[in-house]
């Protein structure tokens, strides 16, 4: 009788424990956690994704998935025919898996409801990056002092192995520096908030930015200056007079030979920088495409035969580079899954960036701070699809996660202005009554 008495203690105690615990507040605190751990560990971030997934599957809170999801859908079926008819389907298997990212958008969207939701959140994961840019200025004056002692030239040396803050590639962290500064300076520029609000949010710009100057990866330095230049020209357009003064003192400084590293994008130093690799991986992809252009060569297949098809005109030895994937995203997922699949992606992006400008566009008065997380996406956007065309950013889960969180918390924006467009005549008939 005791036990039984115990027992049932037990269960009515962990009953009213339950019906006091929110899985709609857990789901959404799960859901900050895996957008904020991507920045330093994938490991944690996808843990937290699967909780946050599991809490708002028990919570009463409403799932929802932004509207692009029938060329995501499409996209998904052509990557699912290119695995099945590859020959090598078993060795296909991480692009199926890596559907798991897309989850995020779910979680996003349907635990951020609000602006001020979307905006602590990614204030949250700017000043992360901040902490990862600051470490990653550790790591390069590592690499000044680890140059001089052995006696070698910094640039050389350097552009063996670059900083990666809290990542494990200076691409990744690249990528995802590129994101969130964007996202913040649209904060900065278009946001109502408080002064002190942004005094700290110059100051993580200002830490990613040196970051990313000494991160010497050419395709953020173009992505960011042209995601910045579209934040400057609908903020105020005469600041854009005075982009070109900042570049003009790196290039009479050159500190730590910085001029050099921007001069190599017309002057290659060799082998040390050459562009040719990328050129010669990149018709590789296209000649994929032209004999496989209906599903590709399969997901993980053009890293297996890349070297196979770069054309015999191509003068061997090849030039120094990684020859693991096209370094092209478009050209990457066009040999990898087909032309139609392509399109597929390319419709998702394209969707995406309609509905961010139709918003815009419509965006009133009271809209500022949904004006500066659509602003800040659409910028964000430039940058991904510009570094696209000389990497595969978004076959990083690292960098893809943190791009449709972004995209989500866009798509927060444009509902909650919806909400008010749809509560502001109800609240004027109430008042007239």
């Amino acid at each position: 009788m005791g036990i039984l008495i115990l027992s049932y203690w037990v269960s009515e105690s962990t009953r009213m424990k339950l019906s006091h615990f929110s899985f709609e507040k857990a789901a959404f605190y799960l859901t900050c956690g895996s957008v904020v751990s991507i920045l330093f560990s994938i490991a944690i971030s996808n843990i937290l994704l699967a909780l946050a997934f599991a809490a708002l599957l028990m919570s009463s809170q409403r799932m929802r998935f932004p509207p692009f999801w029938i060329p995501l859908a499409v996209f998904f079926a052509g990557t699912v025919m290119a695995v099945a008819l590859s020959p090598d389907p078993h060795g296909g298997t991480p692009a199926i898996r890596k559907f798991f990212c897309f989850l995020i958008v779910l979680v996003v969207y349907s635990t951020v409801r609000t602006v001020e939701r979307a905006r602590a959140l990614l204030l949250a994961a700017t000043g992360v990056m901040a902490l990862s840019g600051l470490w990653s200025l550790v790591q390069f004056f590592n690499k000044v002092t680890q140059a001089r002692d052995l006696g070698r030239p910094f640039y050389t040396y350097y552009m063996q192995e670059r900083i990666s803050g809290f990542m494990s590639h200076w691409m990744t962290l690249g990528g995802q520096e590129m994101i969130l500064i964007l996202m913040a300076c649209s904060l900065l520029f278009f946001s109502s908030a408080e002064r002190r609000s942004k005094l700290w949010i110059a100051g993580a710009i200002v830490a990613i930015a040196v970051s990313i100057a000494a991160g010497y990866t050419r395709s953020i330095w173009v992505a960011t200056l042209c995601g910045f230049v579209y934040l400057i020209w609908f903020w105020k357009r005469w600041v854009l007079a005075l982009i070109p003064i900042p570049v003009i003192a790196l290039l009479l400084a050159n500190p730590f030979s910085v001029r050099d590293r921007m001069v190599s994008v017309f002057q290659p130093h060799g082998d040390t920088d050459s562009n040719w690799f990328r050129v010669d991986v990149r018709r590789a992809g296209i000649a994929m495409i032209e004999a496989h252009p209906w599903f590709g060569l399969g997901p993980e297949q053009v890293k297996k035969q890349l070297k196979d098809w770069i054309p015999a005109d191509v003068p061997r030895p090849l030039p120094t580079g990684w020859y693991g994937h096209t370094h092209n995203l478009y050209v990457q997922y066009g040999a990898e899954r087909g032309i139609p699949t392509l399109l597929a992606f390319l419709w998702m992006l394209g969707t995406i960036a309609y509905h961010f400008i139709r918003a815009l566009r419509s965006a009133g008065p009271g809209d500022s701070e949904a004006r500066a997380i659509l602003h800040g996406a659409i910028a964000m956007m430039i940058g991904i699809l510009l570094v696209g065309y000389y990497e595969v950013n978004l076959g990083d889960s690292e960098v893809l996660i943190l791009f449709l969180a972004v995209v989500s918390c866009g798509y927060v924006a444009i509902g909650q202005m919806r909400e008010t467009r749809v509560e502001e005549p109800r609240r004027l008939q109430s008042g007239a009554a």
